[in-house]
C-alpha cells in the first residue's frame, strides 16, 4: 500500500508543472547570454558601460547641475557674462528661454502668435486622428479638409478679422510642418501611382514613369530646390510669381513621391504572385484587385522602409533654408546671430534636435505598433 502511494506521489509531482531554473530566464538569464558570455563581451560590456555612465553623468552636470536658466537685462540687452564664465561646464539654457519664440515661430508677428501655436496643435491632432484606424475611411477626408482650411486661414489671416501675415514672415516649426505634411500627404499617392505605373503592361505609362524615378532619384534634393526657387522662375510668363513656399513644396513632393515609389514597388514584387492569381480568379477588375488585395498587401509588407522614408524626409525639410525659408533649424541658427548670444549654438541646436527626436520618435513607435497589429497572422 506505501509503494503504491509513493508511486502516485511520484507521478503527481511529475505531472505538475515546474517552473524553469532561474539561471535560464529572466533578465539575470539575458544578461548572461547576451552581455556577459565570455571574457572578451565582459570587458567591451564593462568598458562601454563605464562610457555611458560617465557622459550621462557629465552631461546631467552640463545639462542641469551646472546650468544657468536665467540672465539679468541690462535694458533691452540680456547680461550674458554669467553663462561665458561657465562656458564648457555648465548650459546657458537663457537663450532658449529668451529666444524660443523666435526659434518655433520665426519672424511671424509676435503679438500674432498664437495662430502659429494653434496651428502647431491642429497639425499634431491631425497626426493623431490619422493614426487611429478607426478614421481610416472616407471619414478622413473631409477632416483633412477642413483642418488644412483652418490652418491656411490662421497662418495667413486676412478674413474673420485677422491680420494679414504675408508667407515671407511665416517660419519655425510650422514650416517645417507644413513641408513635411503637405509634401508626405501628395507624395503618397503619387508614389503609389507611379509604382502600378512601372509595373505596367503599357510601354509608354512605364517608360514614363521609369524617366521620371530615375531621373529625380539622380540629383540631390538641393538641386531641385534650387531649380524651383532659381530656374522654375525664369519660365514663367512676364508679371505671373508663383509664392517661394509653393515651389518648395512641389520639388519636395516630387522627390519624396520617387522615393516611395520604389518603396511600395519593392511591396508589390515582394507578394507572391498566387495573389495576383486568386484576385483574377475572382473576376475584379485591374482597379478592384489593386485596391482591395493586392495593395494592401504590398503597403502591410513594406511599413518599415516606408517610415523611415517619412522620417528622412521629415528631417530633410531643413534644407529649404538654402532658398531663404525660415523652417525650424533655420530659425535656430538665426536665433543666435545676436552678439549677446553668440556661441551658445550648443543649446539652440539641443532644443531643436530634441523637438525634431520628438516627432521621430513617435513616428518609429507607432510604425513598429501597427507592423506588430496588421501581421498578427503571420506570428501564428
Amino acid at each position: 500500500m506505501s509503494d503504491v502511494t509513493l508511486n502516485a506521489a511520484t507521478a503527481n509531482a511529475e505531472a505538475a508543472p515546474r517552473t524553469a531554473p532561474v539561471a535560464t530566464t529572466g533578465a539575470a538569464a539575458w544578461l548572461r547570454a547576451n552581455l556577459f558570455s565570455s571574457w572578451i563581451n565582459t570587458a567591451v560590456t564593462l568598458a562601454l558601460g563605464y562610457l555611458v555612465v560617465r557622459w550621462t553623468m557629465g552631461f546631467i552636470d552640463w545639462a542641469f547641475v551646472n546650468a544657468i536658466w536665467t540672465v539679468p537685462m541690462n535694458g533691452n540687452v540680456p547680461d550674458t557674462a554669467a553663462c561665458r564664465e561657465i562656458r564648457g561646464t555648465g548650459a546657458c539654457w537663457a537663450v532658449i528661454e529668451e529666444k524660443h519664440r523666435f526659434i518655433l515661430f520665426g519672424t511671424y508677428p509676435y503679438e500674432e502668435h498664437w495662430r502659429p501655436l494653434l496651428v502647431c496643435a491642429l497639425f499634431i491632432g491631425l497626426y493623431i486622428v490619422s493614426a487611429m484606424r478607426r478614421f481610416w475611411n472616407w471619414v478622413l477626408v473631409p477632416i483633412w479638409i477642413v483642418t488644412l482650411t483652418v490652418i491656411g486661414v490662421l497662418m495667413w489671416g486676412g478674413v474673420l478679422g485677422l491680420s494679414y501675415v504675408p508667407q515671407e514672415r511665416w517660419g519655425g516649426l510650422p514650416i517645417t510642418l507644413i513641408l513635411s505634411t503637405f509634401g508626405l500627404a501628395f507624395a503618397f499617392p503619387l508614389a503609389i501611382l507611379v509604382a502600378l505605373g512601372r509595373r505596367s503592361r503599357l510601354p509608354a505609362i512605364k517608360m514614363l514613369c521609369v524617366l521620371y524615378v530615375e531621373l529625380v532619384r539622380g540629383v540631390p534634393l538641393i538641386s531641385l530646390l534650387f531649380m524651383a526657387s532659381v530656374m522654375f522662375p525664369l519660365f514663367l510668363p512676364e508679371g505671373m510669381n508663383i509664392d517661394k513656399l509653393l515651389r518648395a513644396q512641389v520639388a519636395i513632393t516630387l522627390f519624396a513621391g520617387a522615393y516611395l515609389a520604389e518603396v511600395v514597388r519593392a511591396g508589390l514584387q515582394t507578394l507572391p504572385r498566387g495573389q495576383y492569381e486568386a484576385a483574377e480568379a475572382l473576376g475584379l477588375s485591374y482597379w478592384q484587385k489593386t485596391g482591395f488585395i493586392i495593395l494592401p498587401q504590398a503597403l502591410r509588407l513594406v511599413i518599415p522602409p516606408l517610415v523611415n522614408t517619412f522620417i528622412g524626409f521629415f528631417k530633410d525639410t531643413s534644407l529649404v533654408l538654402i532658398i531663404g525659408i525660415f523652417d525650424l533649424l533655420t530659425a535656430g541658427k538665426t536665433a543666435i546671430v545676436e552678439p549677446a548670444w553668440q556661441g551658445f549654438g550648443v543649446e539652440v541646436y539641443v532644443f531643436v534636435g530634441a523637438i525634431y527626436l520628438v516627432f521621430c520618435f513617435a513616428m518609429s513607435k507607432y510604425s513598429q505598433d501597427l507592423e506588430r497589429d496588421l501581421n498578427q497572422h503571420r506570428r501564428r
